[in-house]
């Protein structure tokens, strides 16, 4: 592949998402939003003294990350289709 051609590539879609702090912004967002969707969600079942099913924990935390993740990623490849051509 010549460098004309590399450069009229995107980058990976593995570095967008584990490049430029995207994992640990994905990390704390889930953190947040999950906990606040687990206590809107599930706190009455906590409160009483159960828990809910572990697999709705995890993909209440899963799903902000992945949003986030997504988003980053999303943005990134804008930015870099706005630097590919300028006159757009």
């Amino acid at each position: 592949m010549s460098i004309m051609e590399q450069a009229s590539s995107p980058p990976p879609i593995l570095q967008m998402m584990f490049s430029d702090g995207t994992p640990k912004r994905a990390i704390l967002t889930a953190l947040v939003v999950g906990s606040i969707l687990i206590s809107i969600n599930h706190g009455d079942i906590i409160l009483d003294g159960s828990m809910p099913a572990p697999w709705k924990i995890i993909l209440t935390y899963c799903v902000p990350y992945c949003v986030t993740t997504w988003g980053a990623v999303t943005g990134k490849l804008a930015q870099w289709r706005r630097n590919a051509d300028p006159h757009s």
